[in-house]
């Protein structure tokens, strides 16, 4: 990027860096590039850790993205709100792709060193953990695989202790003047969203009156775009594991497969789903 097409540097870039910060030092590449270490020796291995340690940056920055937007919802400011919900969809889109470079590892491939991973599995993922609570998917039983843990256990638990997004989209159509009965509005956080009527009635309300409900349809049609990527993204990361392992368990003792098929039952924003066969 910093050549001339007839070769040798640009006059004016950097060369020395003694005393100021490079890209290197800025990106702390001396550690990123560092933290992969294959334990088997297979050449594969090292494709596996890559895409799993890509995958928990992208992770971390959905759930910077998401947070940020339930702070801008609960001051009502939809236009920074919607343009963070807007960047996650981006980078679901980009670890969908990602599948597509995992499933060039065959399942010879991976058996080669699929023993070096002892019970490491995704499963155990507290990056992914902390996202599918932020965006309601609650359920303090998968607390468990992260006790080992204090400070994960405890930022796990806290971010379960907060209302999720889902929980702040409602009550912006509460605040909004739509009716969400009260026990909706001050249910526990920390347990399961339970579908309800009222609710379904609600965003049925802002769906049949878009002009008046702009930003909230908007918003609604963000978390419906980000529920989608991510059943995709589920769906292909389902279908990456029955090709590489068949239906064998996982390492950290997940039935694998079943498990993963089973996760695609599991609603975001149900309401939002069921509302279509309605208008």
């Amino acid at each position: 990027m910093t050549e001339r097409d007839g070769g040798g540097l640009e006059p004016g870039i950097h060369t020395d860096f003694a005393g100021g910060m490079s890209y290197g030092d800025y990106l702390r590449l001396d550690l990123l590039l560092a933290a992969q270490q294959p334990r088997s020796g297979c050449h594969d291995e090292l494709l596996f850790i890559t895409i799993h340690q890509a995958s928990e940056l992208w992770l971390k920055l959905m759930l910077h993205e998401v947070r940020g937007a339930q702070a801008c919802l609960r001051r009502g400011d939809f236009k920074p709100a919607l343009k963070m919900l807007s960047r996650v969809g981006r980078i679901q889109a980009q670890m969908i792709q990602s599948w597509d470079v995992l499933s060039t590892l065959t399942p010879s491939d991976y058996l080669a060193f699929r023993g070096a991973l002892g019970r490491s599995s995704g499963f155990q993922s507290y990056g992914y953990r902390a996202l599918e609570f932020a965006l309601g998917l609650r359920d303090p039983a998968f607390l468990a695989p992260h006790r080992h843990d204090a400070a994960i256990h405890e930022a796990l638990q806290a971010i379960l202790r907060e209302p999720g997004l889902y929980d702040d989209a409602v009550r912006l159509l509460a605040r909004h003047g739509l009716a969400i009965p009260k026990a909706v509005l001050e249910r526990d956080p920390a347990g399961p969203w339970r579908a309800h009527p009222a609710v379904r009635a609600a965003w049925l309300a802002v769906y049949r009156d878009t002009a008046r409900h702009w930003p909230l349809y908007e918003l609604a049609e963000k978390l419906v775009d980000i529920e989608d990527w991510f059943q995709q993204w589920r769906f292909r990361h389902m279908q990456t594991v029955e090709r590489i392992i068949g239906a064998k368990r996982g390492t950290g003792g997940s039935s694998g497969v079943a498990y993963l098929r089973g996760a695609l039952e599991r609603r975001l924003f149900p309401e939002l789903w069921e509302l279509r066969g309605e208008l």
